[in-house]
């Protein structure tokens, strides 16, 4: 089955750096895009990153453009996200995903936490 594992989540403080990755299995990982999505406590959950199958296009939301950086090892079926100047409003439960594509459904991984606090 499906399986997406995130993980280097944990406490920094203000312009620090994380790094998190996102262990894939069960699926032809090279062949789908991949995501990160990202939930503040109170808020919605929104994309923060994309990168498409090979890893040539990447794709950010507006606040981290410039500091975070997605890439993908399609040899260790591995999606990361390299987060720099972290900020408190980067604070959030962070989640890997697999898109929909096709007839393939989306699937989630089980969040990761990240706190940027003093």
């Amino acid at each position: 089955q499906v399986q997406l594992v995130e993980s280097g989540g944990g406490k920094v403080q203000p312009g620090g750096s994380l790094r998190l990755s996102c262990a894939a299995s069960g699926f032809i990982f090279r062949r789908f895009p991949m995501t990160w999505y990202r939930q503040a406590p109170g808020k919605e959950r929104e994309l923060v990153a994309r990168i498409s199958t090979v890893g040539t296009t990447a794709n950010y939301e507006d606040s981290v453009k410039g500091r975070f950086t997605i890439s993908r090892d399609n040899i260790q079926n591995t999606v990361y996200l390299q987060m720099n100047s972290l900020k408190p409003e980067d604070t959030a439960v962070y989640y890997c995903n697999r898109p929909p594509m096709n007839d393939y459904p989306e699937y989630w991984g089980q969040g990761i936490q990240v706190i940027v606090s003093s």
